[in-house]
């Protein structure tokens, strides 16, 4: 399909004003680019009744987590959040939008993850942070209303490689156990021969440029890239996982990865849903203030994690990804 008609004006903005990718860029530029595309808060929901920073020992010292609460009187379900950013760029201030919609769209208590970021810290740092605050949420979720009995794991981009690796992480060292993962546009494969990769090239998106200059700060060696904590589509055994939300973007360069990886683990007997948007690229619930479809597939998330926290399990029965929307 042709490029989305917001997009297409974001697109023409980008060339009149000088776009500038972030593989451009050294490392601290990048970061400063990207903290600058913070989006506001958004205005079409409630906001969380409470938003707060929590410090705790994670593996290299003091990590942060900020937490966000909608009103109840009861216990709520846990949802761990992991940005994006390709473990370079991003913030818990990047994911704040989608975080607030997150809580009150689902409802649920959305536990925001920061982890260090490469090259100065390359994998595995960010995913020995990623579990170490998803161990940490489950064992103090009582203190701040949380249900440590309804766990989901979510992010989109990078996010959504952590929050798939945790999925797993989780299944192979006996928890916490998880009722469910959501992978927004996710790279699950550090050197994928794909055709979306070859296909989407745009230098005002993130495209497969993008993809390689993330991926070369976050393996110290390319052979890193090899482990399942790193690129989960590589792993041999999909069995056991929570069931997934799978969303991907048909002009996003990992669009076949998340696609592959949606099949993958409904041939393993895991309950698919799995979403493809037509004639969007990678990133695009960052524009959800503007994009009807992105508050849509937020919505489609919150409801989501309702079921599955609730235990409303959707079965994919026939060895297929549901399709979903």
């Amino acid at each position: 399909m042709p490029l989305d008609p917001t997009y297409a004006m974001i697109r023409r903005y980008r060339e009149a004003t000088g776009f500038t990718p972030l593989y451009t860029m050294t490392v601290e530029e990048a970061r400063e680019a990207d903290a600058a595309t913070e989006a506001d808060g958004w205005d079409w929901h409630e906001h969380p009744a409470q938003v707060h920073d929590v410090e705790f020992d994670g593996p290299a010292g003091p990590q942060t987590v900020r937490i966000y609460r909608p009103r109840s009187e009861e216990p709520l379900p846990m949802v761990l959040y992991f940005n994006g950013g390709g473990f370079v760029v991003g913030s818990l201030s990047t994911s704040d939008s989608i975080c607030r919609a997150l809580a009150t769209l689902t409802p649920c208590v959305v536990v925001s993850v920061s982890y260090r970021l490469a090259p100065e810290n390359p994998f595995p740092a960010a995913v020995e942070d990623s579990y170490a605050a998803l161990e940490w949420a489950a064992e103090h979720a009582a203190e701040f209303g949380a249900d440590s009995s309804a766990i989901a794991v979510a992010g989109d981009s990078s996010g959504g490689n952590l929050a798939a690796t945790m999925a797993r992480m989780a299944r192979d060292r006996k928890g916490p156990e998880l009722s469910a993962q959501v992978l927004v546009y996710p790279p699950l494969h550090n050197d994928y021969p794909s055709a979306s990769m070859r296909e989407n090239k745009d230098p005002m998106f993130f495209n497969a440029y993008s993809s390689a200059w993330f991926w070369s700060q976050y393996l110290e060696r390319p052979v890193d890239g090899d482990s399942p904590y790193a690129s989960p589509l590589k792993a041999g055994d999909h069995r056991g996982l929570p069931a997934a939300l799978v969303l991907t973007a048909e002009l996003c360069p990992v669009r076949d990865e998340g696609d592959d990886y949606a099949a993958a683990l409904a041939e393993a007997g895991v309950p698919v849903e799995h979403r493809r948007y037509e004639g969007l690229p990678h990133g695009f619930l960052a524009v959800a203030a503007k994009l009807p479809v992105a508050r849509e597939a937020l919505a489609m998330i919150g409801d989501y994690l309702n079921r599955q926290l609730a235990g409303d399990v959707a079965v994919a029965g026939d060895g297929a990804a549901v399709p979903v929307g």
